[in-house]
């Protein structure tokens, strides 16, 4: 335990420190983007119909993936502030109780996938060849993704940790070896047969099982924070009742990406297979530019967290105002350059006139809200560790099912594509400025309620 024997984060400049704890977070997350672009990009090699089958997967995948997200937020967020109250034993039990937490839930949603492939990808409005292409894609996919899960549980604990370096690299090195597979499996290299668009599912699951490995190792060995010889159910079923508190709304507000993205793809469905592949690239693009705000985010928690857990309040709001600043100047910028370069960033993925048209549509109507989005990610997980979890979904909830999805559908139905699109960039607007305004609120109540706590005592 002697690496987690005090807190790192509560000392030191703010910017700098949170610009140094990001810096290896941002090479982790392009390394995922990279990951995913690199998939979408082999197999839009393979034609159009292979292109929308991997688009139709997303919210699905997303779905499973926003439950393992949220257990790895809720760990996050009670870890961080044990760290920083010094409160060494319960960091061990809560790391561990989260990862089995998170393996459990999953195996559970393996089952339901596999037998459900065929049903659930018809009604979001896949057909024919379409169809066949993400059944071979999903039922790989789904036995592949206890090894998914585990390193995304396992490097919000390290996270936790004040360890930024770790988990950017082994994101990294997932996408290095996703990036040497895909097309050896995909196309078919030397003694390696062509597998066509279930080369894309085996890659990802063998890249995704060596960080799992990693994310095991390092917290197992070096920071002796793993263990299930001593598990007794009565403290495990308390610790599952604290991530969950967290980790429930927080998996609904993750849900809300993949439900509004099947929702939206299913509108879009109706404009044909080239409108849907189009926007499936835009959305994976769309995470290449978010990842340098997101990689913000992704340090923002345990900060905001250790500072908690040692009553800093003032590095709590300065560390706030510099991640909104963060957000919405790198926003901007981002917007400027994918502006600029959408065209020929389209046709790297695939040529098709109609794809490449969705695709810069897409980027030229909602990337310069991108920087309000970012607000809305790091104001919510702020929320989160202030032990707001409801008050953070209920944000999300607003921006997806009262503005965008409502909005989306009166912009197809009266302007068509751009509507839909318009209505995402006006939800990422006025999100954003609601965040904004609710963190401010509730830190200010944190602090109070602490005085009072401490007065009393």
């Amino acid at each position: 335990m002697k690496r987690i024997s005090e807190a790192k984060l509560t000392e030191g400049k703010i910017a700098t420190q949170l610009i140094k704890l990001t810096l290896p977070m941002i090479i982790g997350m392009l390394g995922m983007v990279i990951f995913n672009l690199t998939d979408t990009y082999f197999v839009g090699q393979l034609g159009a119909d292979q292109l929308a089958a991997l688009s139709f997967t997303f919210p699905v995948v997303l779905i499973i993936n926003s439950f393992t997200k949220g257990i790895g937020i809720g760990a996050t967020s009670i870890i961080s502030k044990y760290i920083g109250g010094k409160e060494h034993q319960k960091v061990k039990r809560t790391a561990t109780d989260s990862l089995l937490l998170g393996l459990i839930i999953t195996s559970i949603f393996v089952i339901i996938g596999l037998l459900t492939i065929k049903p659930l990808f018809s009604i979001l409005g896949a057909e024919g060849l379409i169809l066949d292409y993400i059944q071979e894609y999903m039922s790989i996919w789904y036995f592949g993704s206890f090894m998914i899960v585990i390193p995304m549980i396992g490097n919000n604990i390290i996270r936790s940790l004040g360890d930024t370096k770790v988990p950017g690299l082994i994101m990294g090195i997932s996408a290095v070896v996703n990036i040497m597979l895909d097309p050896i499996l995909i196309f078919g290299y030397g003694p390696f047969p062509a597998l066509g668009i279930k080369g894309a599912a085996i890659a990802t699951v063998f890249a995704r099982t060596i960080t799992a490995i990693t994310a095991i190792g390092v917290l197992h060995f070096r920071e002796n924070i793993i263990s299930f010889s001593k598990l007794k159910f009565k403290q495990t079923f308390e610790s599952w009742k604290g991530i969950l508190h967290i980790g429930i709304p927080n998996s609904l507000i993750q849900m809300a990406l993949p439900l509004s993205s099947a929702i939206i793809t299913r509108l879009l469905a109706s404009y044909g297979p080239n409108v849907v592949a189009g926007f499936g690239v835009a959305t994976k693009i769309e995470f290449f530019a978010m990842s340098f705000i997101m990689a913000l985010n992704s340090v923002m928690g345990p900060f905001i967290g250790q500072n908690l857990g040692s009553k800093l309040f003032g590095r709590v709001n300065k560390g706030l105002k510099f991640g909104e600043i963060f957000s919405l100047s790198t926003g901007i910028i981002i917007a400027i350059i994918l502006s600029i370069s959408a065209d020929p960033i389209a046709r790297i993925f695939n040529s098709n006139p109609e794809v490449v048209k969705t695709v810069v549509l897409y980027i030229l109507v909602v990337s310069f809200t991108y920087g309000f989005q970012g607000i809305l990610k790091i104001d919510s997980t702020i929320l989160n560790i202030l032990n707001k979890p409801i008050h953070a979904a209920s944000l999300i909830f607003i921006q997806t099912f009262l503005l965008y999805i409502p909005l989306a559908i009166l912009g197809s139905k009266f302007i068509g594509i751009a509507g839909i699109f318009g209505a995402l960039s006006i939800s990422y607007l006025l999100s954003g400025i609601l965040a904004h305004v609710e963190v401010k609120k509730y830190i200010t109540k944190y602090k109070s309620n602490v005085i009072e706590q401490n007065d009393v005592a």
